[in-house]
């Protein structure tokens, strides 16, 4: 299965709008935002439990990386409620639940040689980070030498420039903004070639956005099973 892997191209999706898919697991579904291969994928995903259903154990062999968007996420080490973001890097494992049903935010195989730090933040925590022109507040959730993930709040009605050397991607977690002439809303993820800046304007809600700031696929990304 191939969903947008030309990473050469701009990408925009409204993925609210789109059909929820069954996955291997009763109860979980998915949105395919970003895909390529079978079961087994390099992919990005809006993924949701239904109240009481859970994913059997596995192995984040290629990684794992989650933004809690709505509920409660679960595994045996602990609740991570709406705001909470992980990482899990490869040779991790877990057996993630939801009792009371939540929605998630998850890229998977898209880790790179080397990156085995695990990480939690619950909601509200990260570092303060700069804040760009027409940004409210910035957290980063995660920073090395190779990548950047923050979570900002933008003020409403305002024109925001992000620059961008390596590539970007983005998820609008609340409010709107307006990008290349299209409305992103709740729920809309993007994705942007190193060199095209992320150029928007707020509507008159503001917006908060998740953004990574690194190589759309790292050279030494994690290569995917045979």
């Amino acid at each position: 299965m191939r969903i947008n892997e030309d990473l050469t191209k701009p990408v925009i999706v409204h993925a609210a709008g789109l059909d929820w898919k069954p996955s291997p697991a009763v109860g979980v579904d998915r949105r395919m935002l970003y895909r390529v291969g079978g079961e087994v994928a390099r992919a990005t995903s809006i993924v949701r439990y239904a109240p009481g259903s859970a994913f059997p154990r596995h192995v984040h062999a290629g990684g794992e990386e989650i933004l809690v968007l709505e509920g409660t996420f679960q595994d045996e080490h602990g609740d991570y409620p709406a705001g909470s973001y992980f990482r899990n890097p490869p040779g991790t494992s877990h057996v993630p639940a939801s009792e009371e049903g939540c929605t998630i935010f998850v890229r998977l195989w898209q880790f790179r040689k080397g990156d085995d730090v695990q990480i939690v933040r619950q909601p509200g925590e990260g570092e303060a980070a700069s804040l760009r022109d027409g940004a409210e507040t910035a957290r980063v959730l995660f920073e090395d030498e190779k990548e950047q993930v923050s979570l900002e709040n933008w003020q409403p009605d305002f024109a925001i420039a992000v620059e961008n050397r390596r590539g970007l991607e983005f998820f609008v977690l609340s409010g709107s903004l307006t990008v290349r002439g299209e409305l992103l809303e709740l729920q809309s993820w993007g994705r942007l070639p190193a060199g095209e800046p992320l150029e928007a304007m707020t509507g008159p809600e503001g917006a908060q956005i998740w953004i990574k700031d690194a190589p759309l696929q790292h050279p030494d990304v994690l290569p995917m099973p045979d």
